[in-house]
C-alpha cells in the first residue's frame, strides 16, 4: 500500500525518537504492521538490528542460525525437538513462526535468454487433458506436443495413452507435417525418452535412439530443475489448454486431431513470433522450413508389436479385448501387430489375421470365416463321435450309414435319430432292428423304429422310457452290450444229458 510522506516521516520519528515497537507504531497511525515494516527496511533498518523485546528464544538463536546454515531445509518441528531438549520452554507454533523470520533464503537464480538458429532445435513433451470414455474402457487423454524453438511454429496429436508407440507417432506425424526436423529435439525427463539418470550419466531409451538413428537427428534431455532449457515447449502446452482445448466440443479423437491441426496451421500460426515480433509464426517457419533436415525414403516403423498365447478358444488378447484367429492356431505363441486402426495376428511372418482396431473394453472382435470353420470342424467331429458310438453298439449301422448316403439322406439326422434309439432300447434290439430295415431294403431310421415297435408289442412289452444320462461325455458314450446267452444253452443242455444218464 502507498503511504505519504508525512506518514513515512511520522513512523521513522516514532521507532528512532519515541522508541516504539512496529505493533505499537503500526495501531496508533491505523496501518499494517507490513507497512512500518517495509517503511524501515528502506530506511535502512532491517529486522535484524532492530530493537525487541526479550524472547524466549534468545538464548537459542546463536545455536538455530549455526544449525540453519549447516541444514538449512531443516524443518521447524525438528529445531523445536533440538533446542526443547537444551532447555527452551517456548510453544511450538509461535518458535516456527520466529524461525521463518532467520531461515536463510535461497539466491534468486538468473536466466539467460537462450537463442537458437533456424531449424537447430526443437522441444518435445506430453500434456496431459483428462479422461476419455470409450464403451467401457476409460483412456488417459494425452496431447503430443513439439514445438520448433526458432519459429514456435507447434504440431499438436492427440493419443489414448503416452506408450513408446503414440510417442513416436507424434515425431512421426510432425515430421512430414513441417516436411523435415530440427537438427536437435530436447526432452524432458520422459519415461518414453530416459530410462535412467544419475547426474549427468543417462540412459536413452534403446527405441529412441533407433529412431532418432533413422531420422539423424540428436536426442538430448535438460538439466534437472531447468525449466528455461525447455519452456518454449511448456508455454505452447499451456497456451493449448487456454487457447485450444478450453471449452471445445468433438465428437470423437479423430476429430479433435482434425479441429488441433487446423488450429496449428491457423491461429497458432497467426499469432507474433516471440524470437521478432514484426512477424508471425507462419512467417518464421517460411524461413526456418528450408534449414530443416530432410525426411528419409522410408518411414520408421512405429506399430506396436507384442507376443501373444493362445489358449484353448481361438482368441488372442490384445489392449483389453480379444480378437478371433483360425482355430488351426489355438495354443500356440504368436504375435500382434497394431496400428492405430488395425490389428493384424502374424505367424511367424505370416498374417493370420487381420481386424479393425477397438478402443473400447472386453469386446470380441470376430471374423465370421473363423467361427464357420471352428463350427463345421465341431459338427463334423460330433457326427464322426455318433457314428463311432453306434459302429460299437450295432455294426450292421455302417451299411444302413452308407445305403443312406448313396440315396442322398442327411446322414447327420440319420445319425441323430439311431443314438436316441440306442438310448431308449439298447444295442441288442437296436442291431436287429437295422437287420431286418437293411433287410427289407430300407436303410432309414424310421424302419428301424417300426421294427423295434413291433418287437416290443410281439414281446408285450411298455414302450420304452427315455433314461437320463449321466452329464459325463464319456460315461454316455459308453457302450453296454448284452452278453450271448449260447453258452449258457449249451451248459444247461449238457446237465440235462447227465441227469437221463444217470
Amino acid at each position: 500500500m502507498a503511504i505519504s510522506q508525512e506518514l513515512e516521516a511520522k513512523i521513522l520519528r516514532y521507532f528512532h525518537v519515541e522508541k516504539w515497537l512496529v505493533g505499537t507504531i503500526a495501531t496508533q497511525l491505523g496501518v499494517h504492521h507490513s507497512t512500518v515494516d517495509r517503511v524501515l527496511s528502506q530506511a535502512g533498518l532491517p529486522k535484524a538490528q532492530r530493537a525487541h523485546r526479550a524472547s524466549l528464544i534468545d538464548p537459542y538463536l546463536p545455536f538455530v542460525l549455526q544449525t540453519l546454515k549447516q541444514y538449512p531445509r531443516l524443518t521447524a518441528s525438528r529445531l523445536h525437538a533440538m533446542v526443547s531438549e537444551r532447555g527452551y520452554r517456548g510453544g511450538e507454533d509461535h518458535f516456527r513462526h520466529l524461525i521463518a523470520h532467520h531461515r536463510p533464503r535461497p539466491l534468486p537464480e538468473a536466466y539467460l535468454r537462450l537463442k537458437t538458429l533456424p531449424g537447430e532445435q526443437a522441444q518435445v513433451d506430453w500434456g496431459h487433458f483428462g479422461k476419455l470414455s470409450i464403451g467401457k474402457a476409460e483412456h488417459t487423454l494425452m496431447a503430443f506436443v513439439i514445438v520448433l524453438s526458432y519459429s514456435r511454429q507447434v504440431f499438436l496429436r492427440f493419443f489414448l495413452d503416452a506408450k513408446m508407440a503414440n510417442f513416436l507417432r507424434g515425431h512421426e506425424a510432425a515430421f512430414h507435417a513441417w516436411g523435415g526436423l530440427a537438427r536437435t529435439l530436447l526432452y524432458d525427463n520422459l519415461k518414453s525418452a530416459v530410462l535412467e539418470r544419475q547426474g549427468d550419466a543417462i540412459r536413452f531409451h534403446p527405441t529412441l535412439l533407433e529412431f532418432a538413428a533413422h531420422y539423424r537427428f540428436e536426442p538430448r534431455p535438460v538439466a534437472v530443475a531447468r525449466g528455461n532449457e525447455k519452456g518454449r515447449v511448456e508455454r505452447a502446452i499451456r497456451y493449448i489448454r487456454d487457447g485450444f482445448f478450453a471449452a471445445r466440443q468433438w465428437r470423437d479423437l479423430d476429430d479433435l486431431n482434425a479441429q488441433a491441426e487446423a488450429w496449428c496451421q491457423g491461429q497458432a500460426a497467426n499469432r507474433p513470433c516471440p524470437e521478432d515480433r514484426s512477424m508471425t509464426v507462419r512467417e518464421a517457419f517460411k524461413q526456418e522450413q528450408p534449414l530443416l533436415l530432410a525426411l528419409p525414403q522410408n518411414p520408421f516403423p512405429c506399430d506396436e508389436r507384442e507376443t501373444v498365447s493362445v489358449g484353448k478358444t481361438p482368441y488372442v488378447r490384445f489392449d483389453r479385448n480379444d480378437y478371433s484367429v483360425p482355430h488351426t492356431h489355438v495354443q500356440r505363441t504368436l504375435t500382434v501387430v497394431a496400428s492405430p486402426t488395425e490389428v493384424r495376428v502374424l505367424d511367424g511372418a505370416e498374417v493370420i489375421a487381420a481386424h479393425a482396431r477397438s478402443y473400447d473394453k472386453d469386446e470380441q472382435i470376430e471374423n465370421k470365416a473363423h467361427l464357420a470353420e471352428l463350427t463345421a470342424r465341431k459338427r463334423a467331429a460330433r457326427q464322426h463321435r455318433g457314428q463311432d458310438r453306434l459302429a460299437q453298439a450295432a455294426p450292421a449301422s455302417r451299411e444302413l450309414l452308407i445305403q443312406a448316403a448313396r440315396r442322398g439322406e442327411n446322414l447327420g439326422s440319420v445319425t441323430a435319430a439311431l443314438l436316441r434309439l440306442l438310448d431308449h432300447y439298447g444295442a441288442g434290439e437296436l442291431e436287429t432292428a437295422i437287420k431286418e430295415a437293411l433287410t427289407r431294403g430300407v436303410p432309414h431310421p424310421n424302419a428301424v423304429r417300426l421294427a423295434l415297435e413291433r418287437r416290443r408289442e410281439q414281446r408285450d412289452e411298455p414302450p420304452p422310457l427315455p433314461v437320463p444320462l449321466p452329464q459325463d461325455k464319456r460315461l454316455r458314450d459308453i457302450v453296454v452290450r448284452p452278453p450271448r446267452l449260447d453258452d449258457y444253452d449249451t451248459l444247461q443242455s449238457r446237465e440235462s444229458d447227465d441227469d437221463d444218464a444217470g
